[in-house]
């Protein structure tokens, strides 16, 4: 699943490490994310999105949508 996890992370001056401690999981799993490795489940999506004071959407882009620009 893309994410625009990195993104955002770097607008924050935050490491993976501090991503991790705030929403409770391993470093490991933010990577995966990151990498698309993992989906994440829908609590952990609520819970990264909140972190960011963003909307789960705008974390994880619903690839189903079309893009209303185009």
């Amino acid at each position: 699943m893309k994410s625009r996890l990195k993104v955002l992370r770097a607008e924050r001056d935050m490491t993976q490490e501090q991503l991790s401690a705030v929403v409770g999981v391993s470093r490991y799993a933010i990577n995966a994310l990151e990498t698309e490795r993992h989906d994440p489940s829908l609590d952990l999506a609520y819970r990264i999105a909140a972190a960011f004071g963003a909307r789960v959407e705008d974390v994880f882009p619903n690839p189903y949508l079309k893009d209303p620009q185009t």
